[in-house]
């Protein structure tokens, strides 16, 4: 059980200011009637506002009100007039992303149950450049009443798993606090879809709720690495045995650091992540750039089969953004010349999210999400081997139009770590690397995680969950579909300019089955392909 608990800090500066200004007026009001007549007013205005604040403490609606009490209602006053203020504030989408504004509100109302509608139309200017739209059909089909699911796990799977399309995507305990592990894998238990664990592995609050999880190993293998931090077999099928555990995601790179390894900053690690972990206190924590179990596109695929073996057949696969492409051809060839296939490959975009990396990894480096999809996909339709590999991917994915695009360029599967930070309560005040976090979200001080009330947030995450699959099961049925993995790169259009328009289908032109391996004429390909080797990264010159 939580309690009440006002430590000594400068959130709580005016909650303390109103009550000592109360106490003293009270006992100036005690004295006389003439100092009473004289006081009363500031007094029920102090008083008024110290029950306020200890309301806000109290109350388990909002983590912002129990972090900061009193001064927290701004945010709300200014919140309540937005709507009026529409015409200051608004801003545009251009390049098509979904975290304006609008589509923060758009997370907030689902995982609220509050109405999601909104009256006179589009709020995107559908004649400029960039603006994005899906097809309908003038014969709808019905709207499916069952959730969209994929099962994962190729032929040498033993135990394939029926995965959600939407999940939550990889996010650490240690970047996120316990009440944000409890809350999210509470309404992935809810809502029977995936939690993905991020490379710090498989914390206490992950069990909690007993949610499926995705663990991710990363280069630091948290979780089961040995005490010179190279990669532990025994620690892992301990931890892989598990039967919460669905299945195993080798982190090769960050959409929004890839290359530069896990960042976790020392302010953020704890005695009890530091034990987690095997790492030392007050350091801080970086995972490699690069793993250490494997060196060559052949090792990699050995590493997959033995992780494979170890888990009795759970589904293994990778996580990486698409960087220099004959890399990836190498992965490609050494699935080939070692007949080892991974189960699923995730694709981080490169616009995705990270509490801690340069400006300018998070702004230049890496492939963007739907261009890394469609070249995953193109590439194994390339090598004949879409059909025992699933995609996932990851990368500012919020909304169902964001899931149908990235499943119509490829993608099988979507992950999201903003949105479900967002139906955490999460305002992105851009503090995540401070550990002073508003909300209670991303911080590992106690008294901030607590203000974050574990069933209320929960539900919120299974509703924002819910309701946009709801959303998706519509948009599909309105473009004459039942199962969003239906949909191909011509059912969806972009405008390229203010008098032009283009189907995703000529912007991401598609390789036939079997193309790469009788030999492509596709500039895309055809260079890197012959530069790829099986047994290096590096490029054939």
């Amino acid at each position: 059980m939580q309690t009440l608990m006002i430590p000594f800090t400068p959130r709580y500066f005016v909650l303390t200011a109103c009550a000592v200004a109360t106490v003293v007026l009270f006992l100036i009001a005690l004295e006389s009637f003439k100092a009473f007549e004289i006081v009363i007013i500031p007094l029920l205005i102090f008083g008024g506002l110290t029950l306020v604040g200890i309301r806000d403490l109290l109350q388990k609606r909002h983590a912002v009100l129990r972090n900061y009490p009193i001064s927290a209602h701004i945010r709300f006053l200014l919140e309540s007039i937005r709507p009026e203020m529409r015409q200051y504030f608004f801003e545009s989408e251009k390049d098509g992303t979904p975290f304006s504004r609008d589509a923060r509100a758009l997370v907030y109302q689902r995982a609220k149950v509050d109405l999601d509608k909104r009256p006179f139309g589009t709020q995107y200017n559908v004649y400029q450049e960039g603006y994005e739209w899906v097809n309908h059909s003038v014969a709808p089909k019905p709207i499916a009443t069952e959730k969209f699911r994929i099962t994962v796990g190729g032929p040498d799977c033993k135990k394939p798993y029926s995965a959600s399309v939407f999940n939550i995507s990889a996010m650490s305990f240690g970047s996120l606090s316990a009440n944000a592990i409890r809350a999210l894998n509470g309404g992935a238990k809810k809502g029977n879809f995936a939690h993905d664990t991020g490379e710090g592995g498989v914390s206490p609050y992950h069990r909690e709720n007993g949610g499926d999880l995705i663990w991710e190993v990363g280069s630091g293998y948290f979780g089961c690495r040995t005490r010179d931090a190279m990669f532990d077999p025994e620690k892992f099928v301990k931890i892989a045995s598990e039967d919460q555990v669905k299945m195993i995601e080798v982190k090769i790179s960050q959409g929004a650091k890839p290359g530069h390894g896990g960042v976790l900053p020392a302010a953020k690690v704890s005695k009890e992540i530091a034990a987690i972990r095997g790492i030392e206190l007050g350091e801080d924590c970086i995972s490699p750039p690069r793993h250490s179990a494997f060196s060559t596109p052949i090792e990699m695929m050995q590493f997959i089969a033995e992780l494979r073996r170890l888990t009795d057949g759970k589904p293994v696969g990778f996580k990486l953004c698409i960087g220099h492409p004959w890399e990836f051809l190498s992965i490609c060839k050494a699935m080939l010349e070692t007949k080892v296939y991974p189960d699923f490959i995730v694709v981080d975009g490169k616009e995705g999210g990270t509490g801690a990396a340069p400006l300018e990894f998070m702004d230049h480096l890496g492939m963007p999400m739907r261009e890394g999809v469609n070249f995953v996909h193109n590439a194994l339709v390339g090598i004949n081997a879409r059909d025992r590999v699933r995609i996932g991917t990851s990368g500012k994915i919020a909304t169902a139009f964001d899931i149908s695009r990235a499943m119509a360029l490829g993608a099988d599967w979507c992950n999201s770590a903003r949105g479900f930070m967002f139906s955490l309560g999460c305002i992105q005040s851009l503090s995540c690397h401070t550990d002073k976090c508003p909300t209670g979200v991303a911080t590992q001080d106690p008294i901030r995680g607590r203000a974050l009330y574990v069933p209320d947030k929960t539900e919120r995450v299974y509703n924002f969950h819910h309701f946009t699959l709801h959303a998706l099961a519509e948009l599909t049925a309105a473009a004459g579909f039942t199962h969003p993995n239906e949909m191909r790169p011509i059912h969806f259009t972009r405008r390229v300019s203010n008098s032009e328009v283009m189907s995703f289908e000529r912007l991401y032109p598609s390789l036939r089955a079997g193309e790469l391996l009788e030999g492509t004429s596709d500039a895309r390909y055809k260079d890197a392909w012959a530069m790829a080797r099986p047994d290096s990264f590096s490029a054939k010159v």
